[in-house]
């Protein structure tokens, strides 16, 4: 799933999220591809035979209801061989309705509309991944975690940063950096103390790094290993020789030791850090969407102060050039609009504009949705004059 049809999925599970009922009177059904139509009408059928114990006469009602929708959009969900083939178009108030062999999810229920009012509203969505299992679920909101957790940023990172003093440990999901633990150590300083030798103090001090050493590598492995299988890689960052020592000597497990991209030279070693790191590392991180994004808000913020001509930005402004087919690429913000992302998108399209979604989760990008109205353009050439 590419950023765009990503972040569109993303608009629809939030319109989604915002469905409430009174009661737990709103109904997700999550339907594999090869789970047996027959076999999910006759499961259905039994709930609304079971609906009937409901106290509630306004909660029997609508749960009814929303069943009684969900078997006739049955309908319109494709078989083949009797089992979940392709979704169709089931009419007013579907979202996401096409062609899938991943599945289909359906939402219905009574949803609150203010005061006593709620509306019967239906739902199809073609899932982006495949449903893994059959799901009936009867609440107050529609369950949305699973196809949450398909649209989820999964590359991940471990952070290491350190020097003698101090040392944090963090991951990179996504976008967004956590730090995971401190640790300070008890590495004496360098200027050693009266009566000892400096043969005698720099061999303390040796094996006081050490088991700091020995202690980050396992507190490191603690955090890592259990997410090993979905870790990418991991970055170390200190100055020298601090981080090449602590490389050289493996004080990770074995199998995280193989997955360390690289080392890179930052100046601090707390939770900032690990900001820093990251920044550091953009090779490494090449194919990681914050990257690009970053790298697509420094060209354009540095446009804007020195070439003001080859940029633009707010929608009339964006559409204007648009229409002139002088935009390289459009930038969005994560939090505009699903109708005017839609519309200008379909406008970049038809000139071969390259299109980018940029996240909130770093500074530049908060600034393009506060600053710049959430909507800015890198162009061709530059429009001041009408001249390439």
């Amino acid at each position: 799933m590419n950023k765009i049809k990503r972040y569109e999925f993303r608009k629809v599970l939030e319109e989604l999220r915002q469905k409430a009922g009174r009661g737990t009177e709103l109904v997700s059904v999550y339907i594999p591809p090869d789970k047996q139509i027959s076999d999910v009408t006759s499961h259905l059928r039994e709930e609304y035979g079971q609906a009937k114990n409901i106290k509630s006469k306004s909660t029997r009602t609508n749960v009814q209801s929303s069943l009684d929708s969900i078997l006739s959009k049955l309908k319109y969900v494709g078989v083949k061989g009797g089992a979940v083939g392709t979704v169709g178009a089931a009419g007013e108030g579907v979202a996401g309705a096409g062609a899938s062999e991943n599945g289909v999810v359906i939402f219905c229920g009574a949803v609150a509309k203010g005061g006593d009012k709620t509306d019967i509203e239906a739902f199809i969505v073609e899932p982006p991944e495949r449903v893994q299992s059959y799901i009936y679920h009867c609440d107050s909101s529609f369950l949305l975690e699973p196809l949450e957790e398909m649209v989820s940023e999964k590359e991940k990172y471990g952070l290491v940063v350190l020097d003698k003093r101090e040392a944090t440990i963090g991951t990179l999901t996504g976008k967004v950096v956590e730090a995971m633990k401190h640790l300070t150590s008890s590495v004496p300083g360098k200027i050693r103390k009266g009566g000892q030798s400096a043969l005698r103090f720099q061999r303390l001090r040796e094996i006081a790094t050490d088991d700091f050493y020995k202690r980050i590598g396992e507190h490191a492995t603690r955090i890592f290993l259990p997410m090993s299988r979905e870790l990418k890689g991991i970055l170390i960052g200190g100055p020298s020789p601090t981080k090449e020592e602590f490389l050289k000597g493996s004080y990770l497990q074995y199998e995280l030791q193989g997955k360390i991209l690289g080392i890179f030279d930052v100046a601090y070693t707390d939770e900032s850090g690990l900001s820093e790191l990251v920044d550091k590392a953009e090779g490494a991180l090449e194919g990681l969407d914050l990257m690009s994004e970053k790298r697509l808000m420094e060209r354009f913020m540095k446009l804007l102060a020195n070439d003001a001509s080859r940029v633009a930005y707010g929608e009339e402004e964006v559409r204007r050039k648009l229409e002139l087919g002088a935009v390289g690429t459009l930038l969005f913000s994560e939090g505009i609009g699903a109708e005017l992302m839609q519309d200008l998108v379909a406008k970049a399209e038809e000139t071969g504009a390259e299109v980018e979604v940029v996240s909130t989760d770093f500074e530049e990008g908060t600034q393009l949705k506060r600053a710049f109205g959430g909507v800015a353009a890198l162009l061709r050439y530059g429009t001041r004059y009408g001249t390439k």
